[in-house]
């Protein structure tokens, strides 16, 4: 089956989808969007509510904001693929929950497993939990590394959800210095990747170790 018609098979079961009760209150369900090629796929939090009256994701303001941002480093929209964890709009655009994540885990994994992008972009902590579940995005964002999915190895890159960087001029400055580096990652920059990601598993050990320290001090 080719791609296209795979992703489509996709779009339907999320169509159909009750494992969770999100699709009750919502217009459409939206299962994500972009080229089968891509390279780079962005993976963001939920729908909101604009998304959710058209069925395609990050079309409001945030996805105007990632629009200007694609356009930054000269990349199409139609190049990219663009899809959340969850696939159905939260009630009042409240944060995702665990069960409504895991619900829609099997769609994404299956929409990651038939494009296989070279570079994965998680947009928010939500996204960003998935394939470094430790990790703490004021600290992380815009640092490549390595991380295992699905037997082989994938660029990820952590970044703030474009609706911060609307609520905040810092995050906004961080956002698009953070966009400006995946250019050269696309281009075959992997020594930088795989120097990073050394780096950053070092950094992660020595925190939970500092950590296990602190919790076995004795209490005064």
């Amino acid at each position: 089956m080719a791609k296209n018609q795979e992703l489509k098979e996709i779009n339907r079961q999320v169509d159909e989808c009750r494992k969770c009760p999100l699709y009750k209150n919502t217009t459409n369900p939206v299962p994500g969007e972009g080229n089968p090629e891509a390279e780079i796929m962005f993976i963001g939090e939920a729908p909101g509510f604009n998304e959710d009256q058209q069925g395609r994701p990050f079309v409001g303001q945030a996805g105007k904001l990632l629009d200007e941002l694609l356009s930054s480093i000269k990349v199409a929209r139609s190049d990219v693929f663009i899809a959340n964890v969850v696939k159905h709009r939260p009630p009042e655009n409240r944060e995702p929950q665990p069960s409504e994540i895991e619900a829609c885990n099997e769609y994404l994994d299956r929409q990651l497993e038939i494009i296989q992008p070279k570079i994965i972009v998680t947009l928010g902590r939500f996204s960003m939990a998935k394939f470094i579940p430790d990790g703490k995005i004021s600290q992380i964002h815009g640092q490549a590394r390595f991380v295992e999915f699905g037997g082989r190895k994938i660029i990820v890159i952590p970044m703030f959800h474009p609706a911060a960087a609307l609520r905040g001029e810092n995050v906004m400055k961080m956002l698009k210095e953070d966009f400006l580096k995946i250019p050269k990652f696309l281009i075959g920059d992997e020594k930088m990747v795989v120097e990073n990601t050394i780096i950053l598993e070092e950094n992660e050990k020595d925190e939970r170790k500092d950590t296990k320290d602190d919790s076995q001090l004795p209490l005064l």
